[in-house]
């Protein structure tokens, strides 16, 4: 038996947030003695399944890509309960991406199981799966036991670290053409465009911030040129998108990214409820701002107090003379 795990890539290498979820499913399958397999939409480079092989991927499965190629969420979910029938797998692992989480509550809807999201840590014991996973945003952790087979699981990506596996496998590549009828492929993406934003907000290790208080989207210039010097994404409150200053793309909360950063700096950012849960991961959190009662101020390990439009330029100064002497 095995534990399946959605693997999604770019064409070239896995991304990160699924290489979190191999790492929590290879948990999951040592638990039991149970093989690690992964199934990729569409077609599988080399380069993709041999670093899935670093991280204890014993099979990879390509599932032909007739109709779910860009995307197409009943038919991947269709596809992929194909094969847990097919691999006599017992779960079945996505990460909680946007992707991996529709996905997932299309299978669970499909097969009429339950699907619990957002699990940090999982281990099987007799017919049960006791778990782990964050729930309100990830302000608690709730301990739960699930008893079917499969189990539907999403990964919390800023929970459960991407860990190689200490002896790396040579995994061996099938393909799959799963039987889809029309009502897997109604909804479907037919087309769309890649926009360039640099870094990946979710991945990104620096972000920097802007809310209400950078005034307009002309006030966002020095946000960027602070970003541009520590190799940041930048991220914006759900005020700043409502404002029509910043795309939702870019929005750090509850309804956009959660991110996990090494750092994040608030700029004009007040710090609502929504905003503190996506940011909750993040190691170290600086915060600028007027006012010095604002909720931001709790969560950030060190703030400043002042006129953005001031400390901005002048932190942006100041590491330019200090690259310039390197």
């Amino acid at each position: 038996m095995s534990v399946l795990c959605l693997v999604e890539h770019d064409g070239s290498e896995a991304i990160d947030a699924s290489l979190r979820a191999l790492s929590f499913a290879r948990g999951l399958a040592e638990s039991t003695g149970d093989t690690l397999a992964a199934a990729l939409v569409g077609e599988a480079p080399a380069t993709v399944v041999d670093s899935l092989g670093a991280f204890g991927v014993s099979g990879v499965s390509s599932i032909e890509p007739e109709g779910l190629i860009p995307y197409a969420p009943m038919a991947w979910a269709r596809a992929l309960l194909g094969l847990v029938t097919l691999s006599s797998a017992t779960a079945l692992v996505a990460a909680g991406t946007d992707r991996g989480n529709e996905v997932m509550a299309h299978a669970g809807a499909m097969t009429g199981l339950a699907m619990a999201a957002d699990c940090l840590r999982a281990s099987r014991t007799g017919s049960n799966v006791s778990l782990a996973r964050q729930r309100w945003a990830g302000s608690l952790i709730e301990e739960a036991v699930v008893e079917q087979s499969p189990v539907l699981l999403t990964v919390a990506f800023d929970g459960v670290a991407p860990v190689p596996a200490r002896v790396p496998i040579s995994p061996t590549l099938a393909h799959y053409s799963p039987p889809l009828n029309n009502a897997d492929l109604a909804v479907r993406v037919s087309d769309w465009t890649q926009l360039t934003t640099g870094i990946s907000l979710a991945e990104a290790r620096v972000v920097v911030g802007g809310g209400r208080g950078v005034g307009g989207a002309d006030g966002f210039a020095p946000i960027e040129e602070l970003a541009d010097l520590l190799g940041a994404a930048v991220g914006v409150s759900r005020a700043v998108t409502s404002a029509g200053w910043r795309p939702h793309s870019q929005q750090v909360g509850q309804t956009g990214t959660r991110i996990s950063p090494d750092l994040y700096i608030a700029c004009g950012i007040s710090g609502a409820i929504q905003h503190l849960a996506g940011c909750q991961s993040a190691k170290h959190v600086v915060a600028v701002n007027t006012d010095p009662d604002a909720p931001i101020i709790s969560r950030a390990d060190y703030a400043v107090i002042g006129d953005l439009s001031a400390i901005i330029p002048a932190l942006v100064e100041a590491i330019q003379a200090r690259a310039s002497k390197t």
